[in-house]
């Protein structure tokens, strides 16, 4: 087990962290699982894992509430567990069945799921920041008690759109948690190769925003971090940005090899992982005990081990289904002729 390190500030209980563990580790083997089936062709096109960021996801959405929203890139397999859209679905449409959360026709890159309010998965990097800008926006002129997460990748924080949405969030003091994931490499570039800032954080400078820079490996720290963010976002203080700095273990995609970095980086961060992290402070605080840990593995195995059964046995979309789910007609008086 890993050492622990940066005891939390706040109380927690049993049952709330066994939970994060539970969670957490039900997104390591999902993913691990999901490679397995792309190697064996039973998942096509991209696929993007989550291990080693999982604390990100899920202290995120443990210190904010079910009917906030969230919008993220396009590796978002674990946000969408995070976010209660059961892994039967998400792994239906990781193999483009119908029964997945976008039937079939989103695939690993663009999930969504409007009554668990995640608002995806999106291939264009850096498209959702604005999106979720426009969402913020959306709830502050409904006069709503929620806040928009929105989150994206160090790669991303290079896009205009960043500028443009932090000054407008700025501007109207928009209800907006800004996250940057920052696992150090956009696809095969390091942040130091491509950013003369290589602390993500200090960009909110220009725009007067409250920023921090936060331990992405501990579920602790993040918790905490997004819990101030939120708080102060849905005082209608404005906008806050953290950059969590998180490192995901395997490539950028399934097709990356990750040649670009050494092994001794990667075991380095490996020996900080978020979910070792975590059982190491259930154990050692008498919190939890190995039949403990051992009763959630099988549990966890046999909820994956459920999700691809259901998947494999779900029928790919009919070819006719092609053209549903293009377009949404707005209920508009003037429009409804058409």
């Amino acid at each position: 087990m890993a050492k622990v390190k940066e005891p939390p500030t706040l109380s927690y209980t049993r049952e709330q962290l066994l939970h994060w563990y539970r969670q957490m580790l039900a997104v390591r083997r999902m993913e691990e699982k999901a490679a397995q089936l792309y190697t064996q062709q039973k998942i096509r096109g991209f696929l993007h894992l989550y291990i080693g960021q999982e604390a990100t996801g899920m202290g995120i959405e443990a210190a904010i509430r079910r009917e906030d929203y969230v919008i993220t890139g396009y590796r978002e397999h674990g946000n969408a567990y995070f976010r209660g859209i059961p892994m039967r679905a998400i792994m239906a449409e990781l193999m483009g069945k119908e029964t997945g959360i976008s039937r079939g026709k989103g695939g690993s890159m663009h999930m969504f799921s409007r009554e668990h309010r995640f608002l995806g998965g999106h291939g264009i990097v850096g498209a959702q920041i604005g999106i979720g800008t426009g969402v913020a926006f959306a709830i502050k002129y409904r006069e709503e008690d929620l806040i928009c997460v929105t989150m994206f990748g160090d790669g991303a924080a290079r896009q205009g759109m960043l500028h443009e949405s932090f000054n407008m969030a700025m501007l109207w003091r928009l209800p907006v948690v800004y996250v940057c994931e920052n696992n150090q490499y956009a696809m095969g570039t390091s942040v130091s190769r491509s950013s003369n800032v290589t602390d993500i954080y200090r960009l909110a400078c220009a725009y007067d925003m409250p920023a921090e820079q936060v331990d992405g490996m501990n579920i602790f720290t993040v918790y905490e971090a997004v819990r101030r963010a939120a708080d102060h976002a849905r005082s209608g203080k404005g906008p806050y940005f953290l950059e969590i700095l998180t490192y995901r273990y395997r490539g950028h995609s399934m097709s990356d090899p990750a040649k670009y970095r050494t092994r001794e980086e990667v075991e380095a961060y490996k020996e900080r992982d978020p979910i070792a992290h975590l059982q190491s402070y259930l154990y050692t605080h008498h919190l939890a005990t190995e039949e403990d840990f051992n009763t959630i593995e099988e549990e966890v195995a046999a909820e994956v081990a459920d999700a691809v059964a259901f998947a494999e046995a779900s029928p790919f979309p009919a070819p006719e289904q092609l053209y549903e789910d293009v377009y949404v007609q707005p209920d508009y008086p003037f429009l409804r002729e058409w």
